[in-house]
């Protein structure tokens, strides 16, 4: 049996606030689901970050389930293979941002666009009067 996880960000984030969504959070989603065991916890990991990804989050929850995803054994290669291939259902959009956010995680340069990257209203069009 692998080890148990155990949630305490709802209860120590809202509490007081929201008792029972923190109990939700922490007792139920990461208490039972997180720690069923038919569906080990790096393809959870997987399908959290696709979820994510799908829905277009891609704040510090994306990049903390990033981060579980390389602590259960998630390759930098097969992370650049699965956001590839949930980009061809999810979006290219997303895909960038999530690509971005995966080469902080992986500890990767990010480089920076440059002119050539970048898409511009008047690439490759002469300019006249009406597109200047």
């Amino acid at each position: 049996m692998a080890e148990k996880i155990v949630q305490k960000a709802g209860r120590n984030q809202l509490g007081e606030f929201a008792p029972m969504f923190a109990h939700l959070n922490d007792d139920v989603l990461f208490g039972e689901v997180w720690n069923e065991e038919t569906i080990d916890v790096k393809i959870k990991c997987i399908i959290t970050v696709v979820s994510l990804m799908a829905s277009g989050i891609t704040d510090s929850s994306l990049t903390y389930h990033l981060q579980n995803a390389k602590a259960h054994g998630v390759s930098r290669e097969e992370i650049a293979a699965i956001i590839t291939h949930a980009t061809m259902y999810v979006g290219w959009p997303k895909g960038w941002a999530v690509f971005r956010l995966a080469k902080e995680v992986w500890n990767e340069e990010i480089p920076e666009l440059t002119d050539k990257d970048r898409c511009t209203r008047n690439s490759g069009r002469k300019k006249t009067s009406m597109n200047t």
